[in-house]
């Protein structure tokens, strides 16, 4: 799967991509990110990048000149035009279904906003999807697009040394992942539940599901309103 990011700071981005299990996937080639420069394709003599937005008001705005030339150099190299995503607040919120959407495509180009926001004609000519991830306001689009890179990047056949890690995950079936533990067995006081020690592997699914069902209706009763659940589930949880 091919990423390109449209940002003024590629630096940034490729730092934080570059690790971890992403970078191990990038190097194993299962995955391809890069970091477009919008700055080198402005024809601005002084590399300037924004102006000031008609009617007035506060900040500067991105033109859509390097813009577009930035996305059409990507649509030229890959000879299609892909899905573009645009990171603002203005968007529906990203979820795990989105990610899995997003899975799916060949390539995807990701723009980074800055300043005051971006001229609305290069957004109408160019981008597919308007996504947030929170109602929050962020200096620039970079940081949106790292995390939406990441959750996707784990939909991606081989990113994941544990074949079931990726569909066993929060939010898989609207539910939150249940309580995890490891050796020691008792720390501080605290003992790990007797049903995982016991080796019964229908028990510890059974065990693990209930405590999905659990913390999810504790923590995200907004999911848990939505969750898919058995009959015998449902006359229990949601008497």
């Amino acid at each position: 799967m091919n990423f390109y990011i449209l940002t003024l700071f590629p630096d940034m981005v490729m730092q934080g991509l570059n690790t971890s299990i992403i970078g191990r996937a990038a190097e194993k080639g299962l995955l391809s990110i890069e970091a477009v420069n919008i700055r080198d394709y402005t024809i601005n003599k002084h590399k300037k990048v924004d102006d000031y937005p008609y009617g007035g008001g506060a900040g500067m705005l991105m033109q859509a000149q390097p813009v577009y030339d930035a996305w059409k150099s990507i649509v030229d190299k890959i000879g299609a035009k892909p899905r573009t995503i645009y990171l603002t607040p203005q968007g529906p919120t990203f979820t795990q279904q989105a990610a899995k959407s997003f899975a799916k495509e060949e390539n995807l180009i990701f723009l980074c906003g800055h300043y005051e926001g971006i001229d609305e004609r290069v957004l109408e000519e160019i981008v597919t999807d308007y996504v947030s991830i929170g109602d929050y306001v962020l200096t620039g689009g970079e940081l949106p697009a790292m995390v939406i890179v990441d959750a996707i990047s784990r939909m991606v056949p081989g990113v994941l040394t544990n074949d079931e890690s990726g569909s066993t995950e929060s939010f898989e079936g609207d539910l939150l992942e249940y309580p995890q533990y490891s050796r020691p067995e008792e720390w501080m006081g605290k003992k790990v539940p007797p049903v995982l020690l016991s080796g019964n592997h229908k028990l510890v699914d059974e065990w693990r599901r209930e405590q999905s069902i659990i913390r999810t209706k504790e923590r995200r009763p907004d999911l848990f309103a939505r969750a898919v659940l058995t009959e015998k589930e449902q006359k229990k949880w949601r008497p």
